[in-house]
């Protein structure tokens, strides 16, 4: 056990970061940690034995051995402040993920889209294949300790947070225009991208295979061939890729799928992470090629103002397989927005058959709108995940 020694985590509630506190945890750790809010994942922090803080304090700060905080964290955070004063070491959540990862064969998934996805695929691979891999991915429970050397990763290129690691063995999914706070454009996106390249010893390459899914879209098909070719890689069986493929059922807010009755009408309701132009796009044609006959109400909650304004163009022609368009409040990331130009409001009036509705009337809306025969799909990066019926 490591119960000497103590890392505190500054926005413990983040999907990535809070996987890693559940690790340090599952291995004998003394775990503390902060957020804005209380959520699930705090809450099943606590349960598992974790000091848990809501809000940014300094008082939050025990004489922790590391401190770990999220590239969302601001640079004045008061957590983060006193720790640098008080000299006490200080590591992002990606270099503390690198240094874990030394321990083991490492699977680093990058790329614009797709990475959790691919990444929940492989995982679930080499379960079935009894690889009994650790993993870290960015969905709810989207961590696991497990016995052998495979560690499975998410890379982020947000701030280059990817950089940090050098993988055995990598997939780029895609490459496309995003975090423009910090990357100013797609040069910079494909230079960063390069550089992970080169500090990977083997990239697994794309070959088109025939895939049996029980997700729909050519995303989820393109994913699924990445994931054949990684399995592959490391010697799994033809049947049992496939068959761990099949039963793959989609992850947390990618795709996922409820029914709902409201006014005796039977509604189906999609939550998605789409929060890009190219995601919107992907997921429309996804509900559009599972459910043809069906009136698809799109209601989207853009997340960042910087993003909103950098590719405003886009996501004003990434509706159009959609029958009806809501547009919610954008979620503001706090300390990564800049000044707003664009709103909601602007994009709603920028698409055809749509409208603006704030975030909190979404659920008497559609409680009053409901009609059979309909598909609801909420996409966003946000709280839009929130919103009860």
């Amino acid at each position: 056990m490591n119960n000497e020694l103590h890392f505190h985590f500054i926005g413990i509630g983040g999907i990535g970061i809070s996987a890693l506190a559940f690790l340090y945890l599952k291995k004998g750790y003394r775990v503390s940690g902060s957020d804005l809010k209380k959520s699930e994942i705090t809450q099943a922090l606590k349960k598992q034995g974790a000091k848990i803080f809501i809000g940014h304090k300094t008082i939050n700060l025990k004489n922790p051995d590391l401190v770990i905080y999220s590239s969302a964290v601001p640079k004045n955070n008061p957590e983060l402040k006193k720790a640098q004063k008080q000299k006490i070491k200080c590591q992002t959540y990606a270099q503390t993920l690198a240094k874990f990862a030394q321990d083991y064969f490492l699977i680093a998934i990058s790329g614009t889209h797709g990475k959790t996805t691919t990444s929940s695929m492989i995982a679930q691979i080499l379960l079935k294949a009894n690889f009994d891999p650790s993993y870290v991915i960015g969905k709810k429970n989207g961590w696991h300790l497990g016995k052998s050397k495979y560690l499975v990763i998410e890379a982020d290129e947000y701030k280059d947070s990817f950089l940090n690691y050098h993988p055995d063995l990598a997939i780029i999914t895609n490459v496309d225009a995003d975090h423009l706070d910090y990357f100013k454009n797609l040069p910079n996106i494909k230079k960063s991208f390069y550089q992970f390249k080169k500090q990977s010893k083997k990239i697994i390459k794309y070959k088109k295979r025939k895939i049996n899914l029980q997700i729909p879209g050519k995303h989820n098909l393109y994913n699924a061939c990445l994931a054949f070719e990684t399995a592959k890689t490391l010697g799994i069986k033809n049947n049992i890729i496939k068959k761990a493929l099949f039963e793959y059922k989609g992850s947390w807010r990618r795709f996922e799928e409820h029914k709902l009755k409201i006014r005796n009408h039977k509604l189906k309701i999609i939550h998605d992470y789409a929060h890009h132009p190219t995601e919107i796009q992907a997921t429309l044609q996804a509900t559009r090629e599972k459910y043809p006959k069906k009136q698809i109400i799109a209601i989207f909650q853009p997340h960042q103002y910087h993003r909103l304004n950098a590719l405003f163009d886009q996501f004003s022609k990434a509706f159009q397989l959609a029958d009806r368009v809501i547009i919610t409040d954008v979620f503001a990331v706090s300390g990564r927005e800049e000044k707003i130009q664009k709103t909601s409001q602007d994009l709603a009036k920028a698409i055809k058959n749509a409208e603006y509705i704030k975030l909190n009337k979404l659920a008497d809306f559609i409680k009053k709108n409901a009609k059979p025969n309909q598909v609801v799909l909420f996409m966003g990066a946000g709280d839009i995940y929130d919103v009860k019926l």
